[in-house]
């Protein structure tokens, strides 16, 4: 039976685990010394790495041969523990189990020695779906544990978990993963599992998961091709992108302007299969990209998403000023947003290009401002000129200064009848 690549190769050592070093030295530290915390919360994005660091450390804990810190994933105490017949190391769902009920019941057991390994770890992901009742009951626990439990809890919306919880625990942020070594797991990957993987779609899947392993081993699956190589191209094709030449073709008729052009390209791209909210969003992404440059030309060079090469950030860098790049941006971001609830997308999304095309038909502040940034420099430029104050016919003037010069008799007053 076939079996997802994010799910076989999860890492089973700390030594594995990509991009978190921070974490795992200290974790690996923890366990070669026996100076663990009764308590860890594992916070940050998707597919970083928490749920699998926190299956690692419940081995490590109970490991029988640790090496250097990592669980040798050979004893008895690894074995019963990854394939789940041991019990006293638990994996919850927060989000399928998060009645003040359902803790109660997990404090009542937590009580009792374990039975096959050292400690009893419970493994609690998403855990800021819990009720307030079930934070409360957990909470006692969590102050006064026994010396066999271990908590390690997981989330991804940190300001949602109560800051007594998070005193009462040693929390560690992951970081998302850097493209580099998203790109290098990945080549990794697809040597092990025969697949033709080129550099150029290995760092397009980097750059597309957005800092999550997991969605950029996901994406590898679905772009799977056992009878071809699997470059930028087959990547763009397999995920229904727009691709970073057609993104920039599309750019370019927007700055110039073109709006039957860049009504042409949405029609054709829609037409090959595109999703208009991937175009949009890779619109949008170009458009950050250049307004980053714009602003920020030195310390803004990091931030960029390194989808586009140097020569096309250049050349249409000069084409739009950051205030017509603010108000694209603006629009493009609110479109994105209301496309979900959206009756027609591509109507949205022709709509969406029509007023980037033409600012006039954008009716808000920033429309309102990338047009009187456009009139000034054109006015700066000597292509418009301030019209001049209108002046009075010669008649009409000298009539003016006449009656300037009489003097003014005061109104006559009406006679008072008694």
């Amino acid at each position: 039976m076939y079996q997802a690549l994010y799910r076989k190769w999860r890492p089973r050592t700390f030594d594995d685990v990509v991009g978190q070093a921070h974490i795992t030295d200290t974790l690996k530290r923890q366990v070669a010394t026996g100076r663990l915390s009764h308590a860890y919360l594992f916070t940050g994005t998707r597919g970083t790495g928490k749920t699998s660091c926190a299956k690692i450390l419940a081995r490590a804990v109970n490991c029988a041969h640790p090496v250097d810190g990592n669980p040798c994933n050979a004893c008895a105490a690894c074995l019963g523990i990854e394939n789940g017949s041991i019990l006293d190391v638990l994996e919850l769902d927060a989000a399928s189990n998060n009645g003040v009920d359902h803790v109660r019941a997990l404090r009542d057991e937590a009580v009792y020695t374990p039975a096959a390994v050292r400690k009893r770890v419970y493994i609690i992901d998403e855990v800021h779906m819990l009720s307030t009742q079930a934070f409360n009951a957990l909470l006692k626990i969590l102050e006064e544990p026994p010396a066999h439990l271990m908590f390690i809890l997981a989330t991804t919306e940190l300001h949602k978990v109560p800051a007594t919880i998070k005193s009462r625990c040693q929390q560690f942020s992951f970081k998302r993963i850097l493209p580099g070594d998203i790109a290098q797991r990945l080549t990794t990957v697809a040597q092990a599992e025969g697949i033709d993987l080129s550099q150029e779609g290995a760092a397009l899947l980097a750059r597309l998961a957005d800092g999550g392993l997991r969605d950029a081993l996901s994406l590898l699956d679905q772009c799977g091709n056992p009878s071809g190589s699997i470059g930028e191209h087959e990547v763009l094709e397999a995920l229904g992108l727009a691709g970073a030449l057609e993104t920039a073709a599309l750019m370019e008729q927007i700055a110039a302007g073109d709006s039957a052009g860049a009504l042409e390209t949405l029609a054709r791209l829609y037409a090959n299969g595109k999703d208009v909210g991937a175009l949009l969003g890779e619109l949008s992404a170009l458009v950050r990209d250049l307004l980053l440059r714009a602003t920020a030309p030195k310390g803004g060079a990091s931030l960029l998403s390194g989808s586009y090469d140097e020569g096309t950030l250049r050349r249409l860098s000069g084409q739009c000023s950051p205030q017509r790049l603010m108000q694209m941006l603006e629009r493009l971001q609110r479109t994105l947003a209301d496309l979900p609830r959206s009756g027609n997308r591509r109507t949205d999304a022709e709509l969406c290009l029509l007023c980037l095309s033409d600012p006039t038909l954008d009716q808000s502040a920033a429309g309102l401002s990338a047009r009187v940034t456009r009139l000034e420099e054109a006015v700066a430029a000597g292509q418009l000129q301030a019209p001049a104050p209108a002046v009075p016919p010669a008649k009409s003037r000298k009539s003016a200064r006449q009656t300037a010069a009489a003097p003014q008799t005061p109104p006559k007053s009406a006679p008072v009848t008694p």
